[in-house]
């Protein structure tokens, strides 16, 4: 078994950051985005714990790094650009501070896919479906 130092270093950064500091807390929801993250090149693996790492830590956090997506309720992308190739990880928020992972994609087209929203949506409710 490969062990991916990337996640290991973003687990050992969670770990040692007070919670006084983060203003947001990143879970992930089954293995879609572990399955995403997993294929990345170092590089990029980097760049998205960093936009996480950001996305804790700065109270009001850009557009340029996490923006709703218009016409659903309550979806997120988080937006990741490393050189020319830019990807999406999509979520949601639960008791307003958790961002829970739910997929990821390389970006290819000036719009996000209707099947990854779908997805994510879905996804989504089955999280919420389980909490009851």
């Amino acid at each position: 078994m490969q062990i991916n130092v990337a996640l290991l270093d973003y687990l050992y950064y969670i770990c040692t950051v007070t919670e006084s500091r983060k203003y947001r807390t990143i879970i992930v929801y089954k293995d879609y985005f572990d399955e995403f993250f997993v294929k990345q090149r170092q590089k990029v693996k980097e760049k998205i714990i960093w936009t996480f790492n950001l996305i804790e830590e700065v109270q009001h956090v850009p557009e340029t790094y996490l923006k709703h997506i218009e016409g659903t309720e309550g979806l997120f992308e988080i937006r990741v650009q490393q050189g020319s190739d830019i990807f999406r990880i999509l979520c949601f928020f639960d008791k307003g501070k958790l961002v829970v992972l739910v997929n990821g994609f390389q970006k290819k087209t000036q719009k996000t896919p209707k099947q990854e929203i779908l997805k994510a949506l879905k996804l989504k409710e089955e999280y919420h479906e389980q909490k009851k």
